[in-house]
């Protein structure tokens, strides 16, 4: 099955998130001056955001990509705590398993972020903490939260920052009520204390995590290959999968197949911000795995999300049609942009996302020619993205008769997609484009004027939606059906 089919069939399954409660603040500003009091940056400030953080950030993370969301933790009852609450319901994650404690603040973290243009650099970083271990009675009633949202869970993230939430008997509890359950539970640990995830079904440490369990560097895939094994086997798990920073991640896994484990790249790109790396990583794996999704294809499609991840400023969920573009461009060759009408409205989806506009225009192509080329080239100019829908053979039988196509529909939609000019390719079944226009709506649908009085199928749809239709120039005399004349003449 490909990565695609994997990422649009993960459905919605129940993921509970237990860990610490975090609050991100993001403060943006410029910075063009020395502080006349000590030799430090000014930062003038023009924006600040309020997100989610820590296990939060997974919360998010897993709601943005579809699951169904329970989140367990403490959070205070002062105006930090009332902020993630209102994050949560805002981000459709249910925070009916949240304990609130009195006398107890939120954790917050600051950002200080100086701009440059679509990036930014950060500056400093304010934590506002208190990571000492909460009271039993508190440990109590989250343990009845958990005990209350379990049925049904399709698997359990504990995402520990080392901030009092995660106890060596809260999460000793939590594993053991998973696994008498059949539910996996997967831990983003926090070293030193290692013992407490005994028995769980997976861990995601980072690189240096990792080789503070071991004792040795994991600078390479052999360094990760002893370390997996070490940790999975000392701690009884199913699979170890270490975040390995620009290397990509390495999975170390008990499944029989040979090639379920090993290094998986990650593909190079520009990096503007790692925060939220990590989560983004958990939060993939567990969306994946929760829909019944293999180690290796959670693996793969978490590496990609990871990706995303780190070209955004700051912690940003990474959505399902971001994962599916992102399969898609790296596609070999021209498979990229043959799509099927599913992958083209998911991709399209995720463009739009970034402000693109969508050109569209269709016909049969059956041989190529130069007015083709010429109006396809004029049609891309109309927007940021040309997609071509192409006539199947069944409709062009219908339309020209049965000496028609002269070339397969595979073909000719391979030689279209070779062209610079067009982004995406699909075919279409249909006598008329009139369906596939009103699913891809386009903002620009371009014709040849021969159509100006026969009628835009597809016109009225547009139209209503905001969007408009461009009549582009015939080349005088060039046609498919003039070609293939010349060549039964030149028979003859």
């Amino acid at each position: 099955m490909r990565l695609s089919d994997h990422v649009r069939g993960m459905g919605r399954p129940k993921v509970l998130v237990i860990g610490d409660l975090m609050v991100d603040r993001y403060v943006f500003g410029s910075m063009g001056r020395i502080s006349p009091e000590a030799p430090i940056g000014v930062l003038k400030v023009l924006d600040e955001e309020w997100r989610m953080g820590g296990a939060g950030a997974v919360a998010r993370n897993l709601a943005v990509l579809g699951a169904e969301v329970g989140l367990l933790g403490f959070l205070g009852t002062s105006g930090r705590g009332k902020t993630f609450a209102r994050l949560a319901e805002e981000a459709g994650v249910d925070g009916s398993g949240i304990v609130r404690v009195y006398g107890r603040e939120t954790t917050l973290k600051s950002r200080l972020i100086a701009r440059r243009g679509a990036g930014g650099q950060q500056v400093l970083r304010v934590d506002h903490e208190d990571p000492s271990p909460y009271p039993e009675s508190e440990n109590d009633q989250l343990i009845g939260m958990f005990l209350g949202a379990i049925d049904g869970a399709d698997l359990v993230v504990l995402s520990d920052y080392a901030k009092g939430v995660l106890s060596a008997t809260l999460t000793g509890r939590i594993i053991a009520e998973c696994r008498g359950r059949g539910v996996p539970v997967l831990i983003d640990p926090k070293p030193p204390a290692y013992g407490r995830y005994r028995g769980a079904t997976a861990l995601t440490p980072n690189r240096g995590e990792a080789s503070v369990y071991a004792g040795f560097p994991v600078d390479g895939p052999e360094a990760a290959a002893r370390a997996a094994a070490q940790i999975r086997d000392d701690l009884e798990l199913d699979a170890v999968v270490i975040k390995m920073d620009e290397d990509g991640i390495f999975l170390e896994t008990n499944e029989d197949d040979p090639g379920a484990g090993g290094a998986f790249p990650i593909n190079p790109r520009e990096v503007y911000d790692v925060t939220g790396a990590g989560d983004m990583v958990i939060s993939t794996l567990a969306m994946v795995l929760a829909g019944g999704g293999r180690y290796p294809d959670a693996v793969r499609i978490a590496n990609v999300a990871a990706g995303i991840e780190v070209g955004h400023l700051g912690v940003v969920p990474v959505s399902r049609e971001e994962i599916l573009l992102e399969l898609v461009a790296a596609s070999p060759g021209t498979e990229g942009k043959v799509l099927s009408r599913s992958d083209l409205l998911e991709v399209l989806a995720a463009r739009r996302q970034h402000g693109e506009t969508v050109v569209f225009t269709n016909g049969c192509y059956d041989l190529l020619h130069a007015g083709h080329i010429r109006l396809l080239r004029a049609a891309r100019r109309e927007g940021s993205l040309l997609v071509v829908g192409l006539n199947s053979d069944a409709s062009v039988r219908r339309m020209k008769g049965e000496n028609r196509p002269i070339n397969p529909q595979e073909e000719r939609a391979e030689v279209l997609a070779s062209l610079s000019c067009v982004d995406y390719v699909v075919v279409f079944d249909e006598d008329t484009p009139y369906e596939i226009v009103g699913r891809v709506l386009p903002d620009v649908l371009v014709k040849g004027e021969d159509w100006a009085e026969k009628g835009v199928v597809g016109r009225d749809i547009v139209e209503e939606h905001g969007g408009k239709v461009v009549l582009m120039p015939l080349s005088p005399g060039l046609s498919s059906t003039n070609m293939i004349e010349k060549m039964k003449e030149g028979e003859g």
